[in-house]
């Protein structure tokens, strides 16, 4: 990996690490909408393999196969998060139905049901779950999102975190955890499918007897519940 005046060999990098750039955004791939090619996917992780090359400082004490494997993700994720995915309206709508489920939930201190979070927005139950799923399909990569409120946590600078960094994303893995604990049992289910199993949206719904587009309502709600209390904590 190195050269004889012992700096990092470039071009043997990449050539060593491009196939993980393509793992990466085919693993990636499979859990976004169609419309992501997977030639973006890999341009960005390839960008993100470059910058890793040329920022990587082995006195930090990371080996460079972790911090390059954090940046090529990254990357791909700053990519995806670059792209207008939803409209205005549906980003609205989604914020309300994020207040709904917090104002229910609050008042009965319980996990508010599908017909009473569409009673709340004043929309029959087939809109709000049209809704769930305009929703969505756009928003890419919630579990990311809600950790790091817009970066990827081991991306760019975070990759050399400070113990004060680390302590603030220890607490709000503890604080997403013990939210998703108090999801209902389907929608518990569904996420320990997604984000721990790694399943896709047509083998979630093998496994919870649903059709995929029921599986992305599913989704979107319990985001919305994630995101509600979150927000309160």
């Amino acid at each position: 990996m190195y050269t004889a005046k012992g700096k990092i060999d470039q071009n043997e990098l990449l050539t060593q690490y491009l196939p993980q750039v393509r793992r990466q955004a085919l693993a990636l791939q499979v859990r976004l909408p169609a419309s992501v090619e997977l030639d973006d996917l890999i341009q960005a992780g390839t960008m993100g393999l470059l910058e890793a090359m040329g920022r990587f400082d082995a006195g930090q004490g990371a080996s460079f196969a972790t911090f390059a494997s954090q940046r090529i993700r990254g990357a791909m994720l700053d990519e995806l998060r670059s792209r207008d995915w939803l409209p205005r309206s549906v980003r609205r709508n989604a914020r309300a139905v994020d207040e709904a489920v917090r104002r229910l939930e609050q008042r009965m201190g319980r996990s508010a049901e599908e017909h009473e979070i569409a009673a709340e927005l004043e929309m029959d139950l087939a809109d709000y779950r049209q809704l769930l799923s305009d929703t969505n399909n756009g928003h890419l990569l919630p579990f990311e999102e809600l950790m790091a409120e817009g970066a990827e946590p081991g991306s760019g600078e975070s990759a050399m975190a400070t113990p004060f960094a680390a302590l603030v994303d220890g607490e709000q893995r503890s604080r997403l955890v013990a939210a998703i604990e108090a999801l209902p049992e389907r929608e518990k289910l569904l996420m320990a499918l997604y984000y721990q199993e790694e399943l896709n949206l047509k083998e979630i719904g093998a496994v919870l007897g649903v059709t995929e587009s029921r599986v992305c309502q599913l989704h979107g709600q319990a985001v919305s519940r994630l995101r509600a209390r979150l927000r309160d904590d």
